[in-house]
């Protein structure tokens, strides 16, 4: 059966060029990429591998971990690291796990549960299947699933992209537009704005202090006299009173700004008052 997002990833053991793991505790309280492939050698692949050992220091600095997986032996993976080398100007530099006896790719829903044989008799068309990326969380379940046809290579700066997304969204209460990328605009959501008077639910109407100018006659009443303070019988030229806007100007009008704190990562200042639903900065 297919795994589906918030599904909790399945536990196995398996030999890997980094030798034997458990996967759950490979992972830890970190994030993980598992992205597999049919079979070593593959053309495809092998641009594919090449490219995320350049990347994985991106990878890193966000706190993924990387582990790869090919229906066949560890001990051929070997091999096929130095093809990569060869031909991509990088070996791969993160466990690629060994799934000979197709274990892992039938737990992940990538081949019948019934596949079984010698893995040198099958060929790369036989697990065409097998090429999936999984993005899985610290609390170890599926955050994303992406399936590629075995003629084309996989984008993992989208990869990147979407984990960007689901760490801002798995820390705020935020979603992401459209081709979102790293301090665009972010929505809010009204559920995540704390009411600040009236019942749960129920509308509300913000007064806000302004500042505005006196031009002609004064809200007072009196004519443009002087510089005295508001309040006074005589207006200044610039006096405060008070204006209640409604949910719907707020949203329309309100922008919120959230700033990332260099010295503490992934906290939120906010910055103005309330909105039903808009768009925010992140930077």
């Amino acid at each position: 059966m297919a795994l589906q997002i918030g599904d909790t990833a399945p536990d196995f053991e398996a030999e890997t060029t980094d030798g034997r793991i458990r996967f759950h505790d490979w992972i830890g309280d970190s994030w993980a990429v598992l992205f597999s492939h049919p079979k070593d050698f593959t053309p495809v692949c092998t641009t594919e591998l090449g490219y995320m050992a350049k990347i994985k220091p991106e990878f890193d600095r966000r706190g993924v971990k990387v582990m790869g997986l090919s229906v066949d032996r560890a001990s051929d993976h070997e091999k096929w690291a130095s093809d990569i080398e060869e031909t991509q100007g990088q070996a791969p530099n993160y466990p690629i796990i060994g799934d000979a006896d197709f274990e892992v790719s039938k737990a992940y829903g990538m081949l019948p549960s019934d596949t079984a044989g010698d893995p040198k008799e099958r060929t790369p068309a036989d697990n065409q299947t097998v090429r999936n990326v999984f993005v899985i969380g610290p609390d170890k379940k599926i955050k994303l699933v992406l399936i590629y046809p075995m003629t084309t290579g996989r984008n993992f700066d989208e990869v990147l992209r979407v984990i960007d997304s689901l760490q801002l969204t798995a820390n705020h209460k935020v979603a992401t537009p459209v081709n979102w990328q790293q301090g665009e605009d972010v929505i809010i959501a009204a559920a995540a704005l704390e009411r600040r008077r009236g019942a749960p639910g129920a509308p509300r109407r913000d007064c806000v202090r302004r500042t505005v100018t006196c031009s002609g006659t004064c809200p007072n009443g009196s004519t443009d006299s002087g510089r005295t303070e508001p309040g006074s019988s005589t207006c200044s030229s610039r006096t405060r009173r008070t204006t209640c806007r409604s949910p719907r100007w707020r949203s329309q009008r309100l922008r919120r700004r959230l700033r990332r704190r260099p010295a503490s990562p992934g906290r939120v200042e906010v910055d103005s008052a309330y909105a039903t639903s808009l768009l925010v900065r992140w930077s």
